[in-house]
């Protein structure tokens, strides 16, 4: 029997089909299939277990790589009938099998450069459930149970008692943990471990390399550790902690997992057809390509991208506390796997109570040191696909943040004369003297040079635009900026409180300075200043028409929230929206709600603005389309501008006119946007059960996670559903949504009918053909009637059914 697969990695499929035969070889020739000797490096052919408990052993200890003839396992007795064959256990001269030997350790060591590093197994996490059990082992028991906790919200209270449970139900001398706490430290010993940098508590600096044994910070001359109400120094307790968890052992376990090492190389063979389906399809991705072509010719070389955001980890229990995780996540994946759960790295946790802000710098060196060294590549990286090690490097795409936080990360001005970050000195915004506020008007500088929009000076801010688009700063322009610029960190002052107003009297007089909308201006009363109704005010009725509007809508499973537990019919408004719903909202429901209120050239401006960013958000995106987009989306924001108050156009809806050129470079949005993330965020909260140390809980709980998602995908050759990767993210297995609940049957004739009928067939593509030419047929018969368009279309719609 062949059985140089033994000297194999045994994450190597060579070494998992040799490991198969052998098992099943010795299921056959054994005389007590309960009780066969293990030849794991532990057991070493001294112990007997079932075949499954063998096959944990095996893969968790390794095997006896000196085991030539398996006299243990009934290799004799079947050898017996043969006569002069020919055999693998056939004796060789000791020189000859010493340099064999040799070589094949020198290969194997190659092979298995880190094959242990991520198996740090406990000395008692491959034993037998209980004694005489055959079918798990307390690992994969561990295993299955955190997996369930994980996927149904259980508490630590109920595991625990679910442990204490169970371990009455089974026989005397099983190996179940007698709380949650015990479970996990088998668990974590099989995380990836973390690392906990003290950093002065003022963002000044991190106590590492050159400050790796100061006391005091050298900036700021603050103590490196807590000072009691006492007022004297706790040593040993860190005043700030930076909790670091090393990506480059991370990205090398990927890899060691057959299936998502496959996933990693998925981009190479996907689907090219012209359109923008992964930031693969991008001019980002192929930029890099052309640039650096021996670091595109390796598919299994990463692409990153690094979020951060800060949120409070204690919920509504206080509100000033901010902590900020930092995320990776790797586009070599798929679209359906690379933003989901088990693919965000986290990367590092910034400990609060207060926000980094624009000192995140100093917390980043760290994965900054990592990504370069990944640039530069690692090697004996190994592909448990390929069954080879290569030497694996990495490229940071962007970043993906919020506005506020994309400052912080990137060192930009985001609020001001230079809020944009775009047009930065071309900006050129508008304070306003009563409102205390900046407004950016120049939206009519985008529009084409003969745009008519450009001399209507009247219907906008009194002006004619003649000024062109400003154009985007390339990457060395950035950089020949930002080089050299002298750069304090640190916090010594504290911000200045800024003071907000809202719109209302002070919008009106803000107008009447600029000259426009002067029939809107502030009317004197008895008691307080009236206000005209402007073409934005909704009457009472019409807000009870659409709030009522809301309050009536039901949408498919996982779709959004419940909107109709979002509507205050008292306060006629909508209330405890999330990101995620505010988009549903604008993208879907806020064009049907709006149908029969407000007048026709407002609402019409609004839906159009909805409908734009129901298209860039899309999940295809179609490049041809993309110039006309931005044109139509620049049309839009100036029709806005025509019946809103200046006060409307703050800095986040000037920045839609830059959207589509992020989506020209960079791909669909749904790759950059903030609401998976927001998600983990709220998982990361869920992690915190000790209120004193909730950084302390994310950390161990997230690398118990971690061994768990591995391992299930190790225990399960094709692949366990976790936590981490819902039923529903594997390709070729989406879920249909299901139907709405209660439906209602309503009769529909005449009119109804004709109309519906008009619906289906407009909306199916064999039919178009049919419309064309039934299109020119009336121009033939009615050819008085060609230029009056509104007419023509409803010729067709009142003939084309019949």
């Amino acid at each position: 029997m062949e059985k140089t697969w033994m000297l194999a990695d045994r994450r190597s499929s060579r070494f998992q089909t040799g490991f198969e035969n052998f098992l099943k070889f010795v299921s056959a020739n054994a005389a007590d299939k309960s009780s066969i000797r293990c030849p794991c490096m532990k057991c070493c052919n001294h112990s007997g277990f079932t075949v499954a408990v063998i096959k944990d052993h095996v893969y968790f200890n390794g095997i006896m790589t000196n085991y030539k003839s398996w006299d243990c396992h009934g290799e004799a007795a079947a050898m017996e009938g043969d006569s002069g064959g020919d055999s693998e256990s056939v004796d060789k001269p000791e020189d000859i099998e010493g340099e064999e030997n040799k070589g094949e350790e020198d290969e194997d060591e190659e092979m298995s450069c880190d094959s242990d590093e991520f198996l740090r197994l406990v000395e008692d996490g491959d034993k037998a459930l209980y004694p005489g059990c055959t079918k798990s082992t307390k690992l994969n028991a561990l295993v299955e149970m955190f997996n369930l906790k994980a996927n149904h919200g259980m508490t630590d209270g109920c595991i625990s008692d679910w442990l204490m449970l169970f371990e009455s139900f089974l026989p005397d001398g099983n190996e179940i943990p007698c709380n949650i706490g015990e479970a996990k430290k088998t668990l974590g010993l099989l995380g990836m471990g973390y690392e906990k940098i003290h950093a002065c508590p003022n963002d000044c600096i991190l106590y590492r390399g050159d400050h790796h044994e100061a006391e005091v910070c050298p900036t700021c001359t603050t103590s490196r550790y807590k000072i009691g109400k006492n007022g004297v120094v706790r040593d040993g307790v860190a005043a700030k902690v930076l909790w670091c968890f090393p990506i480059i052992p991370r990205f090398k376990r990927m890899f060691q997992s057959p299936t998502t090492a496959k996933s990693l190389t998925w981009h190479g063979d996907r689907k090219k057809d012209g359109m923008m389906r992964h930031p693969a399809d991008s001019p980002t991705w192929k930029l890099v390509d052309t640039q650096w072509p021996e670091f595109g010719k390796e598919p299994r070389n990463l692409r990153l991208a690094l979020l951060s955001d800060g949120f409070n980890p204690y919920a509504a229990l206080s509100s000033k506390y901010s902590c900020w995780p930092v995320i990776l996540v790797t586009y070599n994946l798929p679209p359906w796997l690379c933003m989901k759960r088990k693919f965000m790295m986290l990367s590092l946790l910034i400990s609060g109570p207060k926000q980094p802000g624009k000192d995140i710098d100093v917390y980043l060196q760290p994965l900054i040191d990592d990504l370069k060294l990944l640039w530069q590549g690692v090697e004996c990286v190994y592909d448990s696909v390929r069954e080879e090690t290569f030497t694996s490097k990495a490229v940071l795409f962007w970043t993906i943040n919020d506005f506020p936080a994309y400052g912080n990360l990137s060192g930009s001005v985001t609020k001001g004369y230079n809020a944009c970050p775009i047009c930065v000195d071309e900006t050129k915004p508008i304070r306003l003297k009563h409102c205390k506020k900046m407004v950016f008007l120049k939206n009519r500088q985008f529009l084409r040079r003969n745009h008519p929009y450009r001399k209507q000076a009247a219907a906008f801010d009194n002006t004619i635009e003649n000024e062109v688009a400003p154009e985007p700063l390339s990457g060395e322009e950035v950089l020949a900026r930002v080089e050299g610029l002298p750069r304090e960190f640190g916090k010594t002052q504290k911000p200045a409180k800024r003071v907000r107003q809202k719109d209302g009297v002070a919008c009106r007089l803000d107008m009447v300075d600029m000259g426009i909308k002067t029939d809107l201006t502030v009317v004197a009363g008895e008691k307080k200043a009236k206000l005209p109704l402007a073409s934005w005010n909704l009457l009472h009725h019409e807000k009870k028409i659409v709030c009522r509007s809301f309050f009536g809508m039901s949408v498919p499973t996982r779709f959004s929230s419940n909107i109709s537990n979002l509507v205050s019919m008292e306060d006629l408004k909508l209330v405890g929206l999330k990101s995620h719903d505010c988009h549903t909202v604008m993208q879907y429901l806020l064009p049907v709600a709006l149908r029969s209120v407000l007048e026709k050239p407002v609402r019409y401006a609004i839906i159009r603005f909805c409908l734009f960013f129901k298209a860039i958000c899309s999940k295809v995106i179609d490049v041809s389309r993309l110039k006309q987009m931005q044109a139509d989306l620049v049309d839009t924001v100036c029709l806005l501008e025509k019946f809103f108050p200046p006060s409307f156009f703050d800095i986040m809806i000037h920045l839609t006119v830059h959207l589509v050129r992020e989506v020209e470079w960079c791909g669909p949005v749904f790759f950059r946007w903030m609401f998976p993330f927001e998600r983990y965020m709220k998982v990361l909260k869920g992690y915190v059960k000790n209120r004193h140390f909730p950084e302390g809980c994310m950390a161990e709980r997230y690398i118990v996670e971690e061994a768990v998602e591995y391992l299930e995908e190790r225990i399960h050759s094709k692949g366990g559903i976790t936590v981490g990767i819902p039923s529903t993210s594997t390709a070729g297995n989406y879920k249909q949504s299901r139907p709405l609940s209660r439906p209602t049957i309503i009769p529909v004739y005449g009119k109804q009918m004709h109309l519906a009928y008009l619906c289906v067939l407009q909306n199916t593509e064999d039919v178009q053909p049919y419309i064309k030419e039934h299109n020119e047929y009336l121009e033939l018969i009615y050819p008085n009637n060609v230029k009056n368009k509104k007419w023509m279309r409803e010729k067709h719609n009142a003939t084309f059914p019949d």
